[in-house]
């Protein structure tokens, strides 16, 4: 089965990424919106997902994959519709990826996030997926080598 690829938002003051990788896994509920929570019960166990600070930062931050696959969102009341997923962290991203960044990128600007910002689910194309990542291993290289080279000269 195909992996597919996720951007999910959090306002980092709510629950932050630091606070996912100090958790270790968390429960992603508390979706009010029909789309996104059908996003959700898109998720498939091994899918990964930007983890995108909405509000404070503004960026994607960091990498979690699906541990567990759409279930009743615990946080909802009796005869709800609602749904929940578990997810782990992978990764930090070596530096955030700020969201006027993604905006000015040929590929990135078309993201869904700029087509559906309210959605706090949404999916990524791989070839957004792989561009973002590439970018954010790229943009971290660079100031290391300006770095070692002017360190280099006499």
């Amino acid at each position: 089965m195909p992996k597919h690829y996720w951007l999910v938002k959090s306002e980092p003051f709510k629950y932050s990424f630091d606070q996912l990788v100090a958790d270790g896994k968390a429960t992603w509920d508390g979706v009010r919106n029909f789309e996104a929570r059908n996003h959700l019960r898109a998720m498939k166990k091994g899918d990964e997902c930007f983890f995108y600070h909405s509000n404070e930062g503004k960026a994607v931050v960091g990498v979690a994959r699906v541990t567990r696959e759409a279930y009743p969102d615990p946080t909802s009341d009796e005869g709800e519709d609602w749904s929940a997923v578990d997810v782990a962290p992978v990764r930090a991203l070596p530096r955030p990826v700020e969201l006027a960044e993604l905006r000015e990128h040929p590929v990135l600007g078309q993201m869904m996030i700029f087509r559906r910002s309210r959605l706090s689910v949404v999916p990524v194309t791989e070839k957004e997926w792989t561009t973002l990542v590439a970018l954010a291993d790229r943009s971290a290289a660079k100031p290391a080598k300006r770095a070692a080279r002017k360190g280099g000269r006499p």
